[in-house]
C-alpha cells in the first residue's frame, strides 16, 4: 500500500471512532438525563436507603465522611439532588470512575428509586468538620478567587446549588477537591459543564491550590455538624478503620432486589 493511500486509510479510521466516542459519549448524557429525570419524581425511601447505604459505608464509611487522603469523598450532608445526578452519570458512563462504577450498576445499586433513597439517607448523615485541609498560607487570595469565581453557583458559603446541581465544597477533603479539579480543567470528567472546564484550566497552580484551601476551611452549618465523636448509629457493628486511612476497594456485594 503506499503512503498516501495508507494516510488516507488512517484517516478516515480516525475519523470514525472520533464520530464513534462522540455518538456513545452522547448516548451517556440522554440515558443519564433520563434516569435522572425519572429519579426526580420519586419519594425517597429513607428506611430503604440506609439498607441500600451498606453497599457504599465500606469505602464511604458508615458515617460518610469518606478518607482524608482523597480517595473518598465526604458524601455525608452532600445535595441529595448532586448525589442522584452523579449516581446515574457514573452508571450510564457519562462520568468516568473505575472503582465506583461496578458499585453503581443497577444489578448491584438498584434502579432510580434505591437512588433516590440512598441519597435522601446520606443527605441527612452528619457531616465531620475534621476534613482534610490544604496548607492554609494563601487564604487570601483563596478567598478572592472564591467569591468571584465559585460563589455564583457553588454558594457564598459552598453550601451548594440544587438549580445548578453544584455540589457542596464545605467540608470536603483537600486532596479530593484537588484530584476533582484537575480531572475538570483537563476535560476527563466528561460531565462537567463545559463552561467550568474552561475557566478551572486558567487557573495557575497557586491559585488553584489557594481557592480549594480555603473552600475546604468554609465552616459548616452548625446543624449539619456532627457531635464529637459521633459514629452513626445505625451501624453499631461496624468495624471502623482509622480516619486517616483510605479503607481498601472491596468486591463488588451480591445484587439488591430491584426497586
Amino acid at each position: 500500500m503506499s503512503q498516501p493511500v495508507f494516510a488516507r486509510s488512517m484517516l478516515c479510521a480516525l475519523m470514525l471512532l472520533t464520530t464513534s466516542l462522540a455518538v456513545a459519549q452522547q448516548d451517556a448524557q440522554t440515558r443519564a438525563r433520563a434516569e435522572f429525570e425519572v429519579a426526580s419524581t420519586l419519594t425517597p425511601d429513607l428506611a430503604n436507603g440506609r439498607q441500600v447505604y451498606l453497599i457504599c459505608a465500606v469505602c464511604h464509611r458508615p458515617e460518610g465522611w469518606g478518607s482524608p487522603d482523597g480517595a473518598y469523598p465526604q458524601i455525608a450532608g452532600q445535595l441529595p439532588e448532586v448525589i442522584v445526578k452523579q449516581l446515574a452519570d457514573i452508571r450510564a458512563g457519562n462520568r468516568d470512575n473505575p472503582l465506583m462504577y461496578p458499585f453503581a450498576l443497577p444489578r448491584i445499586l438498584g434502579g432510580p428509586q434505591n437512588i433516590v433513597d440512598v441519597a435522601a439517607y446520606v443527605a441527612r448523615l452528619p457531616m465531620t468538620a475534621n476534613n482534610a485541609k490544604g496548607p492554609g498560607t494563601d487564604l487570601a487570595l483563596g478567598r478572592t478567587l472564591y467569591e468571584t469565581q465559585c460563589a455564583e453557583c457553588h454558594g457564598a458559603d459552598g453550601e451548594g446549588s440544587v438549580e445548578h446541581l453544584a455540589p457542596q465544597l464545605a467540608g470536603q477533603h483537600f486532596p479530593y477537591l484537588m484530584r476533582q479539579f484537575e480531572a475538570i480543567a483537563s476535560g476527563r470528567r466528561r460531565n462537567s459543564d463545559p463552561a467550568m472546564t474552561k475557566q478551572l484550566a486558567g487557573f495557575s497552580p497557586r491559585e488553584q491550590m489557594a481557592v480549594l484551601d480555603y473552600s475546604a476551611r468554609l465552616p459548616l452549618p452548625v446543624e449539619k455538624t456532627a457531635p464529637v465523636e459521633w459514629s452513626n448509629p445505625d451501624f453499631p457493628a461496624y468495624v471502623r478503620e482509622p480516619l486517616g486511612v483510605a479503607p481498601p476497594p472491596p468486591p463488588p456485594p451480591p445484587p439488591l432486589p430491584p426497586r
